[in-house]
């Protein structure tokens, strides 16, 4: 059974309103030309001059000022590699160029996560099964209760608290996500995968623990443990604010999960109703959506993974407006509103209950089986 949300459209105005999206898309997938090919090119620009003019500062680390300074520019620049660069990049928005240096197949982020691991767990599996418990393993990254109709333990007292810790290492957690170890301890897939994968993790990550926290610190000479620090600042401030911006396109308030009998002959129409309920928009100005990698637009970001993101703000008025005349919710709120409500939740689902508030099952809420706690608490 559909949600409540979207049970009064009749299968034919799911099909019309499909119909009306792919025209949006297909509007701007053929207007795209050498603007946009401009703008992706300067905002690599504009990073790569940030990450060297942060170094460089770095440099003389130890005077207060070119500290501050120089963990700034490396901070913004690593936001910016992540979210409006790598990212979008790795979804093949601009694939259509046909540019070597930007393309979904050759380009490697400033990430632990290997890009090849992440294309494969975000690209497919998060944006194919959006929001679907048991289909969507992003809902909760496998360690987080945050829809009721998700077993409780009392492992999830501590959510609140290790979400900090997620917060701060969030590229960390990412890329272990990524090995799928509790499908390793169910059975469901092979250890040795999961040690190959834990090796190009590991042949990933050895280069960026090199470049951060020991050939850049080694170049400032007597400065290098303030310049150490200062590298850790940068990836920590990366971390909170793509975790936060994240988070609040996925969890906060207004937002819909949805059994996996949902996806039982879903059409072209009913994808995109999913993803209409499954995401949230953050409100701001052409900075704000820059820093978020355009992913404050994640309702269109979730409707067209492959349309440039610098297009999402032109698209976000007629997606709102087919919205607004097919009587479906536009969830949308400024970065601390939807914050707020992201850290509610997480505050409340760590108790049982909490289908009152967010809709799911009493019948649900249920200790996990023995080994599926273990594995929890585990990882937790």
């Amino acid at each position: 059974m559909p949600p409540v949300i979207d049970a009064h459209l009749t299968d034919e105005q799911i099909d019309a309103l499909g119909a009306e999206l792919d025209a949006i898309r297909a509007e701007v997938v053929d207007s795209l030309g050498e603007a946009d090919a401009r703008y992706i090119r300067s905002i690599v620009r504009a990073q790569r001059g940030l990450e060297a003019g942060g170094r460089a500062l770095l440099l003389f680390s130890r005077v207060p000022a070119a500290w501050v300074a120089g963990t700034a520019a490396l901070s913004v620049a690593k936001i910016l590699e992540n979210m409006e660069l790598g990212h979008n990049i790795l979804h093949g928005q601009w694939d259509w160029m046909r540019d070597p240096e930007i393309h979904s197949t050759t380009w490697e982020w400033d990430h632990v996560s290997p890009a090849e691991m992440w294309k494969r767990s975000h690209n497919y599996e998060h944006h194919t099964f959006t929001n679907v418990r048991g289909k969507d393993r992003d809902l909760g990254y496998a360690i987080m209760r945050v829809t009721p109709e998700q077993p409780w333990h009392p492992v999830y007292l501590l959510q609140p608290i290790y979400n900090l810790g997620l917060s701060a290492f969030f590229e960390w957690a990412i890329a272990i996500y990524d090995i799928e170890l509790d499908r390793v301890q169910e059975g469901t897939k092979p250890w040795p995968e999961a040690k190959a994968q834990m090796a190009t993790i590991w042949r990933k990550a050895r280069r960026q623990l090199a470049k951060d926290y020991l050939l850049y610190p080694l170049l400032s000479g007597p400065g290098a443990l303030s310049t150490l620090t200062a590298n850790a600042t940068a990836n920590v401030v990366r971390n909170v604010w793509s975790h936060a911006v994240i988070f609040c396109g996925h969890f906060p308030d207004g937002v819909e999960t949805f059994d996996e009998s949902r996806l039982e002959g879903e059409t072209r129409g009913q994808w995109y109703v999913r993803q209409l309920l499954g995401s949230a928009n953050l409100e701001g100005g052409p900075l704000f959506h820059l820093m978020t990698g355009n992913l404050s637009h994640q309702i269109e970001h979730h409707l067209f993974p492959d349309v440039p993101s610098n297009r999402y703000a032109e698209i976000a008025p007629k997606v709102r407006d087919v919205c607004r005349r097919y009587g479906l919710p536009y969830t949308s709120g400024s970065l601390p509103r939807q914050y707020g409500t992201v850290l509610r939740r997480l505050a409340r689902l760590a108790f049982p209950g909490g289908h009152k508030r967010y809709g799911g099952s009493p019948a649900t809420v249920r200790r996990l089986r023995p080994r599926a706690a273990a594995r929890l608490a585990a990882a937790a």
